[in-house]
């Protein structure tokens, strides 16, 4: 079963994100006709790899959650996960998915760049998709949110498409862009970089991308 916990007021003094302006819709509205692009309705292969390699570890931080596919399944292996995204639609099906499922999983609404007020500490984190969505500059803010709540030498996932390769995702990043957004002056080292696979409701093979390996200093 899901649990739903989350500060009070999570969105107190949020502003649009730079893909929310593009778009001219909240991350919400992602969800209204049916699955959003990214939602395959099973865990991602390159997240469900490293989960099956122990790459999660203690207390897991699921960024950007959505649905809850991979929060789900890194629960079932019985480590204690927290999904959280902004889009409540996407929260309430995670929910439901978990009930049906029998998973226990924990589900909450939150602001990316402000995730200390979840007053929690993770081990291991996970964003799968999140990352890419944003400009420079909220990458950066983003980075500090995240070291605000995770532990010195806690690990960090980031699966985002790739700038290299044929038919790329939205958004596709350049290893330099994952370079300058996780550094020492805001908490983290990239200690690995790969070529991987993000698979979306409109690729056939997936598209191009990074898996990065983030180590919190």
């Amino acid at each position: 079963m899901s649990e739903q916990s989350g500060p009070d007021d999570p969105f107190a003094g949020r502003r649009p994100t730079s893909h929310e302006r593009m778009t001219g819709q909240p991350w919400d509205a992602s969800y209204d006709d049916g699955p959003a692009p990214w939602d395959i309705g099973r865990p991602q292969p390159a997240i469900a790899r490293v989960a099956s390699e122990g790459g999660f570890a203690g207390a897991v931080l699921d960024a950007g959650c959505g649905t809850g596919e991979n929060t789900l399944h890194i629960a079932a292996l019985g480590l204690p996960v927290l999904g959280v995204d902004v889009a409540e639609t996407a929260l309430a099906i995670a929910r439901e998915k978990a009930e049906a499922r029998g998973i226990t999983a924990e589900f909450a609404t939150a602001d990316a760049f402000q995730l200390e007020r979840l007053d929690r500490r993770f081990d291991t984190v996970l964003d799968c998709g999140l990352f890419h969505t944003f400009n420079a500059e909220e990458r950066l803010r983003y980075a500090t949110s995240l070291a605000s709540i995770t532990k010195p030498a806690a690990t960090l996932y980031v699966l985002c498409f790739s700038n290299e390769g044929p038919d790329p995702g939205p958004h596709p990043l350049t290893q330099d862009d994952l370079q300058a957004g996780f550094t020492p002056t805001n908490g983290w080292t990239i200690t690995a970089m790969q070529p991987d696979r993000i698979e979306t409701r409109f690729h056939d093979n997936g598209a191009p991308a990074w898996l990065a390996t983030v180590k919190r200093i």
